[in-house]
């Protein structure tokens, strides 16, 4: 078996999950804040769409995007020399881009349902906002922010649709675990896809489980302080 797709997978779930994170907390953050509510509306459809859009259809507009000849790409490309398109940082462009919505969605759930006492209360002493995010809030809705976490790492580790679109399957390069189990069906290599795929489950499931584990241990401890 080829270990270079878990190795190409690995790192770019790695990178993807450490932009996304945070993407996802500052952009939790910015809606939660914003007073008014067609604002929330409109900022909350814009960061969820990736997730109800096909895959495909979201690698399309990347490669618009991004592509030697898009708007960003071609400045990249003309200034910096470097090619987005079809680059291992195309897997993760792709990865962020699709994992980023359960990172949101998850930590903006979160944070909303932190008692707003705590946060006046925070404010009346003088904290700052930041302040407020970091000490008060994160720490509070530390359990649904780990959890969405994990599901944008799971997804990013799994993205196939956006990632051929903007990436290809360029072997060694670019073939992610979703695109190598593709590949190998697609050439009647079964036992090889077969290979594939079990190392999908089996990373898939033990972040579910040690998720699970987590929450269940978080849950425990708050009940007995």
């Amino acid at each position: 078996m080829d270990f270079s797709p878990i190795i190409i997978s690995m790192k770019t779930a790695a990178v993807t999950i450490l932009i996304t994170f945070v993407l996802g907390l500052l952009a939790a953050r910015g809606v939660f804040y914003r007073k008014k509510e067609a604002s929330k509306i409109l900022w909350d459809g814009i960061f969820t769409m990736p997730l109800v859009l096909p895959p495909t259809v979201a690698g399309f507009f990347l490669l618009y995007i991004f592509g030697s000849y898009g708007p960003v790409g071609s400045f990249f490309r003309d200034v910096f020399g470097i090619k987005i398109a079809f680059s291992w940082g195309a897997t993760v462009l792709a990865a962020v881009v699709i994992s980023f919505p359960l990172m949101y969605r998850s930590a903006r759930g979160a944070l909303e349902q932190i008692d707003q006492d705590l946060i006046f209360a925070a404010r009346t002493l003088g904290m700052s906002e930041w302040s407020i995010f970091f000490k008060i809030m994160i720490p509070n809705a530390l359990p649904g922010i780990i959890s969405g976490g994990v599901l944008a790492f799971a997804r990013g580790l799994g993205e196939f649709g956006a990632t051929a679109m903007i990436a290809g399957n360029i072997p060694g390069k670019t073939r992610t675990l979703p695109l190598a189990v593709y590949s190998e069906t697609a050439a009647g290599n079964m036992d090889e896809a077969y290979q594939y795929v079990m190392v999908i489950v089996a990373i898939c499931f033990v972040m579910v489980v040690g998720m699970n584990v987590y929450l269940v241990w978080e849950k425990k401890k708050q009940s007995e302080g």
